[in-house]
C-alpha cells in the first residue's frame, strides 16, 4: 500500500449531498455524464492514483532528476517515468478541457476533485503534465492555424510550460527585458533568460515541449502592457504535417536544486544566442498580459487544490497514526501507575490537533469547490448554489481565487506540521512521508504569486476596484444562512458567523478609508497595503467557517435518513468539526479586526538601519 489517503467520501458528500451537481449531471445538463458514472470514474481515478501515481512519490525525493548539461535535458528515474507516463496514458487530463479538442463536458467542481486525486499523490508527476492545460489556453486565445497546434500538440502528448519570471525581474512581470524581434516571414526571434520554469524540460516523457513565453516586443512601452505572448516549441515542425523538422534555439541551461518536490524541474531557459529561438506571436495580437493571466488563473487555482489534497493525505495518515500508537494513561488517571497505556487519539490535545486538521482539510476543499461552481459551463449550477448568472460567477470566481490560492497553501502548511507532529520524532525520520509532504507543499505558499501578492490582488483588484459589490453578494450569501439555518440549530455558531461578517466588513471599510485617504495624503496607501494579508486570512476563515457549517446543517438533516453506523459517523463527524471550527477560528477574526484598526506608520516609519 503507498503512502496516499484520497478522501472521495468528503468529495462526493460536497459535490452531489452539498452543492447540488447530481441533480444537474442526471438532468442531462452534462450530456452522457450522470452521477453513477462520475462515481465510477473517481473510483479508476483513485485506482490509479494510489497505484502507478504515488508508487514513484519517495522515491523522485530520494532519487531526483539530474540535468545533463551536455544535452540541456532532463533525465528522468525509471519509476518516475513510469508514473508520469501511467497519468498521460490514463486520460484523465482531458476533463477540464474544451470539448471541441477532445474532452467530456463535466462539472468544473468534479474537474478540480479529480485533479487533487491524481496532483496531491504525487505533486512532482503532475508538472510533467502540463501540455493540456497550456494547449487549452492556446485554443482559446490562439489564431486558428495555432488552434489547430493545440489539438495535435495535445493528442500527441506534448509538454508544454508558461514562461513569465526572470532572473532580475521575479513577481515584477513587468520588469522582463527578455524581447522579440518580428522576421520577414512573419515568425520572431526571442532573446533573454527566464527562471523558475516548471516543466520547462520532462525528458523522454515527450517528444516535444512548447512554451507560452512573454517577451516584449522591439519599441514596445515598459510595463506589463508592453508583454507580448509567443508561442516558442522546442522542436521546431512542419505546419502542414506537423512532423518534428528540427531543434529550435531554445535550451535548459539550469536545473534547480530545491527543498520539496525534488523530481519537477524547475528550468532556467536561455532564449537566442548562437542559434534563434523562432517563435510566433499568439493570436496575432499583442495582448500577453491578459492570455497570460487566463493561464496564472488556473495555475493559482490549481496550486490551492494540490495544497489542500496533500493537507488531506497528511491528515489521514496522523489519523491512521493516532488510533494505533499506544502511549501514557488517560488523563483522568495519570496518578495510577497501573492504568493502561491507551491510543493517542484518547488524549485531548490529540483530538484538538485532529480536529484542527479534519476543519481545514475539509473546510479548503469545500472552498475550492465552491469557487469552482462559478467556473461551471452550465449556468444552471452557479444559479441553484449562488443565485449567480454567468457575469456574476465570473466575478465571484475572481473574488475567490486569490484566496484558494494563498489561504490554502499557507493553512496547509501549517496544519501539516500539526499531522508531522502526530508522529512525534518519528514524523521527522524518512521513515514516514510526513517530512516530505511539509516540504513539498511549503513552495505552494510561494510560486503562482507569493501569498502578499495575493492578498493586494483580492483587496486592490476584486475589492476595491470593484467597489465591494462582488463580495458584498458573498456575504450576503452567509448572512441569508446566518437567518435561515433554522431553529435553535447551530445558534451559537451562526451568531459567531454573524459577528465575523462584520469584522470583515468593519475592515474593509477601514482599509479601503485609507485608500481613499491616499489621494490627498499618498502614504495613507501603506496602511491599506499592511491590512491586506491579515484581511486575506480573515475572509478565507469566514468562508470556510461558512461552508462547514452549511455542511453541518446537511449532515445534520441527513442523520435521519443514515442507514449504517460509518454513515452516522461520517455526518457526526461534519457536526463537530464545523462547531470546532466556528469556536475557535471564528473568533479570531475579531482580533485580526483590532489589529487592523489600529494600524499606524510605525512599520513604515521605522529606520532600515533598525531592522
Amino acid at each position: 500500500m503507498t503512502h496516499f489517503r484520497p478522501n472521495v467520501r468528503d468529495i462526493e458528500f460536497n459535490l452531489f449531498e452539498v452543492l447540488g451537481v447530481d441533480r444537474l449531471l442526471d438532468d442531462g445538463c452534462y450530456g452522457d455524464l450522470d452521477t453513477e458514472t462520475v462515481r465510477h470514474i473517481f473510483e479508476e481515478v483513485v485506482r490509479l492514483a494510489e497505484g502507478p501515481l504515488a508508487e514513484s512519490y519517495v522515491q523522485a525525493d530520494r532519487h531526483p532528476i539530474r540535468f545533463d548539461a551536455a544535452s540541456h535535458e532532463v533525465v528522468v528515474t525509471d519509476p518516475l517515468r513510469k508514473s508520469v507516463l501511467a497519468l498521460k496514458e490514463a486520460g484523465w487530463w482531458r476533463l477540464g478541457i474544451p470539448e471541441d479538442i477532445g474532452s467530456t463536458l463535466a462539472p468544473m467542481p468534479m474537474v478540480w476533485a479529480v485533479r487533487e486525486i491524481l496532483h496531491s499523490a504525487n505533486l512532482s508527476a503532475a508538472f510533467f503534465n502540463l501540455g493540456p492545460e497550456m494547449a487549452a489556453a492556446l485554443w482559446e486565445v490562439g489564431t486558428p492555424e495555432q488552434r489547430r497546434w493545440a489539438a495535435v500538440a495535445m493528442e500527441r502528448g506534448w509538454a508544454g510550460t508558461m514562461v513569465l519570471t526572470e532572473p532580475d525581474a521575479g513577481s515584477d512581470v513587468g520588469a522582463g527585458v527578455t524581447k522579440a524581434v518580428e522576421q520577414s516571414d512573419g515568425t520572431w526571434h526571442i532573446t533573454g533568460v527566464k527562471r523558475f520554469i516548471s516543466g520547462g524540460d520532462v525528458g523522454d516523457t515527450a517528444e516535444n515541449i512548447f512554451h507560452l513565453v512573454l517577451a516584449r516586443p522591439q519599441g514596445a512601452g515598459p510595463g506589463t502592457k508592453g508583454l507580448s505572448m509567443f508561442f516558442v516549441p522546442k522542436h521546431l515542425f512542419d505546419p502542414a504535417t506537423m512532423q518534428i523538422t528540427s531543434r529550435n534555439g531554445v535550451y535548459v541551461t539550469g536545473v534547480e536544486h530545491k527543498m520539496g518536490i525534488k523530481s519537477s524541474p524547475t528550468c532556467e531557459i536561455t532564449f537566442g544566442g548562437d542559434q534563434p529561438a523562432i517563435g510566433w506571436l499568439v493570436g496575432d495580437v499583442h495582448n500577453g498580459i491578459a492570455q497570460m493571466f487566463k493561464v496564472m488563473e488556473n495555475a493559482r487555482m490549481g496550486t490551492g487544490v494540490m495544497s489542500t489534497g496533500m493537507l488531506s493525505t497528511g491528515y489521514l495518515s496522523a489519523l491512521d497514526y493516532a488510533k494505533t500508537r499506544i502511549q501514557g494513561p488517560d488523563l483522568t488517571r495519570t496518578s495510577d501507575k497501573t492504568a493502561p497505556r491507551v491510543p493517542i487519539i484518547r488524549h485531548p490535545e490529540v483530538r484538538r490537533s485532529l480536529l484542527t486538521q479534519k476543519s481545514y482539510a475539509e473546510g479548503l476543499r469545500a472552498l475550492y469547490l465552491f469557487t469552482a461552481v462559478h467556473q461551471d459551463a452550465v449556468p444552471q449550477l452557479a444559479r441553484s448554489v449562488s443565485h449567480a448568472e454567468p457575469e456574476l460567477a465570473a466575478k465571484i470566481n475572481d473574488l475567490l481565487l486569490p484566496v484558494v490560492k494563498a489561504v490554502s497553501s499557507e493553512r496547509a502548511y501549517d496544519t501539516l506540521k500539526l499531522s508531522l507532529q502526530m508522529f512525534g520524532g518519528s514524523g521527522y525520520l524518512q521513515d514516514y512521508p510526513m517530512e516530505q509532504y511539509v516540504r513539498d507543499c511549503l513552495i505552494n505558499t510561494l510560486y503562482e504569486g507569493t501569498t502578499a501578492i495575493q492578498a493586494q490582488d483580492l483587496l486592490f483588484r476584486k475589492i476595491i476596484r470593484d467597489d465591494g459589490q462582488t463580495l458584498d453578494h458573498v456575504l450576503g450569501l452567509i448572512v441569508k444562512f446566518t437567518e435561515s439555518a433554522g431553529g435553535s440549530t447551530f445558534q451559537q455558531e451562526r451568531a459567531l458567523l454573524a459577528t465575523a461578517i462584520e469584522d470583515i466588513r468593519s475592515m474593509v471599510h477601514t482599509l479601503r478609508g485609507h485608500f481613499d485617504a491616499a489621494r490627498e495624503e499618498p502614504t495613507e496607501v501603506y496602511r491599506t497595503g499592511l491590512g491586506s494579508v491579515p484581511l486575506l486570512f480573515a475572509l478565507g476563515d469566514l468562508v470556510i467557517g461558512w461552508l462547514l457549517l452549511w455542511q453541518a446543517k446537511v449532515a445534520n438533516d441527513a442523520l435521519l435518513q443514515a442507514h449504517s453506523d460509518q454513515g452516522r459517523q461520517f455526518y457526526n463527524g461534519k457536526i463537530t468539526s464545523a462547531r470546532f471550527f466556528a469556536r475557535t477560528a471564528l473568533p479570531g477574526i475579531l482580533a485580526i479586526r483590532a489589529a487592523v484598526e489600529a494600524e499606524d506608520y510605525g512599520v513604515m516609519e521605522l529606520a532600515e538601519e533598525a531592522f
